[in-house]
């Protein structure tokens, strides 16, 4: 490792920032050296001008990818070689204002239903009935169970914040199922070794990946066509809660949105609120 890559690492791990922000960025500089087949520290301004206009043009980066690019670079520039190029502040992807893939009740029950194997079948449950991220179902520790008060204790999510989501009684006669299998002291989804006895001895958690696959597998032979991916269980759960009646305020707080405006997203997917606002505008012009 170069002593600039551990400047950078060692500046963002004081930032606080989480792991993969950590992953995300260096990746950024990384592929920047990699086009101008040089050291980042050697890149001019006027290079890092055409990079990102390389970047928006050619590459046809989406806004999301070019402002992590951005945030990446910038912060290796001004925290790691304490250099101010002007231009990193002039920079300024669109942002992008697109409404998530929502699946409906159904058709998460088809998906799931597919899934072949018990352990994804188990997790993916996990994530869509209490509205988890991806890495918070596969990281699921046993001491984060609580089964007395039927709830699930995250801890250090995203924003490095604790929170706590309600547990259904069948996610955990489920989780408990699965438990039983391999009687891991520590994870509940383990990493899936060759042999049956490592599940109770490894330290490592499930591959996101490969949660990832199990469940395209099972979209794709569901026959459903959305582009949905294991994020959109969680913003399902969420749009579902809103349908069923759940106060919008106690979502946000399941979900560990810091602001209530994130959350709002949810009330354009609702079909029921739809449905409700149509027939209401109906009625009130009926006699127009």
């Amino acid at each position: 490792m170069t002593q600039l890559r551990q400047r950078m690492i060692e500046c963002l791990q004081l930032r606080g920032l989480s792991e993969r922000t950590q992953e995300s960025y260096v990746q950024a500089v990384r592929q920047l050296a990699e086009h101008y087949h040089k050291s980042p520290d050697l890149i001019t301004e006027e290079e890092l001008r055409q990079y990102f206009l390389h970047l928006k043009n050619v590459k046809k980066y989406a806004s999301s990818s070019l402002t992590i690019a951005l945030c990446g670079i910038k912060f290796f520039f001004e925290h790691a070689l304490k250099r101010d190029f002007p231009i990193l502040d002039f920079i300024r992807p669109a942002r992008e204002k697109k409404l998530p893939t929502v699946l409906s009740p159904d058709e998460v029950r088809r998906i799931l239903r597919l899934v072949r194997l018990q352990s994804y079948r188990t997790c993916l449950s996990a994530i869509y009935s209490c509205g988890l991220r991806l890495q918070e179902g596969t990281h699921l520790q046993v001491q984060d169970i609580d089964s007395a008060r039927r709830m699930i204790h995250l801890r250090q999510g995203k924003g490095a914040k604790d929170r706590y989501v309600p547990l259904p009684l069948r996610t955990l006669e489920l989780l408990r199922q699965y438990w039983v299998h391999h009687r891991n002291p520590i994870l509940i989804f383990p990493a899936l070794g060759r042999k049956s006895d490592q599940l109770s001895q490894t330290a490592l958690p499930m591959a996101d990946s490969s949660l990832q696959r199990a469940f395209k597998a099972a979209l794709k032979q569901s026959g459903i066509h959305k582009p949905a991916s294991v994020h959109t269980l969680r913003h399902s759960w969420a749009t579902h809660l809103l349908e069923a009646g759940v106060n919008l305020r106690l979502i946000q707080a399941y979900l560990g949105h810091s602001s209530p405006a994130t959350t709002s997203l949810y009330t354009h997917l609702t079909v029921k609120a739809e449905q409700m606002a149509v027939e209401t505008i109906d009625r009130l012009f009926t006699d127009l």
